[in-house]
Order: structure tokens, then sequence, then C-alpha cells
């Protein structure tokens, strides 16, 4: 028989670690502890909303620097680009009218329609948004 100071061998709920955290999320922290985490919730969001926002911008400014060389083009040559490839490397001046591959800020290429489908004089440069998809009503103009 175990004597009376001796350690137990049963287990007692209140000292255990999860106990302990029931104890500090029940009582005063009951009334805290949802508020919290609305809190942090709505922290979470604001953050993923920013960045969002932060990225169509971006991309909005990648697309007007396309919109500009594509009418640079346009002045040189009298005609669309083929390709965004004659962008890059055009077929008789050395001028470069973009140094690398236009990306969206999620990284995927530019969709580019030349001239465009309502205006004969302006191009069509569209990015498939955060979804990636163009089929998806998120596509950044």
């Amino acid at each position: 028989m175990p004597s009376r100071h001796s350690p137990s061998p049963l287990r007692i709920p209140w000292k255990s670690r999860w106990a302990q955290l029931f104890v500090l999320v029940s009582g005063p922290w009951l009334r805290i502890t949802p508020w919290l985490l609305l809190l942090f919730a709505l922290l979470f969001w604001m953050v993923k909303h920013a960045e969002r926002q932060y990225r169509i911008r971006h991309t909005r400014v990648i697309i007007d620097k396309v919109h500009r060389a594509i009418s640079v083009f346009r002045l040189d040559f009298g005609r669309c680009p083929a390709s965004m490839t004659e962008l890059l490397h055009p077929p008789r001046s050395g001028v470069r009218y973009l140094d690398e591959a236009p990306k969206d800020a999620w990284g995927r290429p530019l969709w580019i329609r030349c001239p465009a489908r309502y205006d004969e004089n302006d191009a069509d440069v569209v990015s498939a948004g955060p979804s990636g998809n163009f089929l998806i009503d998120d596509n950044v103009w």
C-alpha cells in the first residue's frame, strides 16, 4: 500500500497539460477568447486582401507597360505584333520594346490580342488574375 506522501500512480486530471490549457480558456478567458479569435481572423483577412490588391495594382502597371510597347511597335511598323516574341525581338530593328516576357504578379504570362476586340487602334492585354483561369471572372485588364 502506498504511503500518504509517496507519488500516486493515479493521474490527476487538473495536473495534466491539457487541463492547464483548459483552465486558460475557461472562466474569465472564456469571454475574451472568441473576441481574440475574431480579431486574428479579421487581421488575417485584411492582410490577404491587401496582398491581393497589391498584386492587382502591380499587374495593371505591367499591363500598361505592355500597352505602351505595343503602341510604339505599331508606330514603328504600322501593324500589330504577331506575338509577344516580336516585342522582345523585333524583325528589322535592333530596338527591343520589352526587356523580358511580361508576367503578371502571380507569375503567369499575359494574354494579348491585337487589334483589340472593340477598337482596331488598341490592343487587349489581359491577366488571368488571382485564379489563373480566364473563365473565372477575376481577370485583370
